[in-house]
C-alpha cells in the first residue's frame, strides 16, 4: 500500500525522495508535473515505482475531469490539497488491490500520452515547415521585383 506524502511545494526547495508535482490553480488543476511550477503540490513517495505509479494515476484523474469536480474559486479555479489528497488517494486505494490491471492501465495511458507527444512534435515540425517555405517563396517573389 502506498504511502505518499501530499504537501504544498514551496520554491527552492528540493526533495531526496521519488517525488512529482500536481497543478493546483487553473484549469488545468490535477495536472502531474515533473517540474515545479509556484501553484503546485509535491506529492513524495518512498519508492520510484509508486511515484510512477501516483504520477499516471494523477494525469489519469486530471484528463478524466475527475479534478475538476472539486474547483473552487470564480475568477482562477483551484483545487484544494485535501481535496486532491483525498481523490488521489482513494483512487489509488480502490485500483491497488487488482496491481495487474492497474499497471495494464498505466501502460495504454502512458502509449497513448507517448503517441501523442509524437504528434504533437511531427505538426511542430510540419509547421516551421511551413513557415520556412511561405518565407522562401515571399522573398523569391520580392528579389525578382527588385
Amino acid at each position: 500500500m502506498s504511502t505518499f506524502e501530499l504537501k504544498t511545494h514551496q520554491i527552492g526547495k528540493t526533495y531526496s525522495k521519488p517525488h512529482f508535482f500536481i497543478l493546483n490553480k487553473g484549469l488545468n488543476s490535477g495536472k502531474p508535473l515533473k517540474n515545479p511550477c509556484p501553484n503546485c503540490f509535491v506529492v513524495t513517495t518512498s519508492t520510484k515505482k509508486e511515484k510512477n505509479t501516483l504520477f499516471h494515476i494523477s494525469m489519469m484523474l486530471q484528463l478524466g475531469g475527475f479534478y475538476a469536480y472539486y474547483l473552487k474559486g470564480s475568477v482562477i479555479p483551484f483545487i484544494s490539497i485535501d481535496d486532491c489528497r483525498k481523490t488521489l488517494k482513494n483512487s489509488y486505494t480502490s485500483l491497488f488491490y487488482n496491481e495487474i490491471q492497474l499497471q495494464k492501465h498505466i501502460n495504454i495511458v502512458s502509449a497513448i500520452s507517448n503517441k501523442e507527444e509524437e504528434l504533437n512534435s511531427i505538426i511542430s515540425k510540419m509547421a516551421d515547415l511551413k513557415v520556412s517555405y511561405i518565407q522562401n517563396v515571399f522573398s523569391k517573389m520580392q528579389k525578382k521585383a527588385i
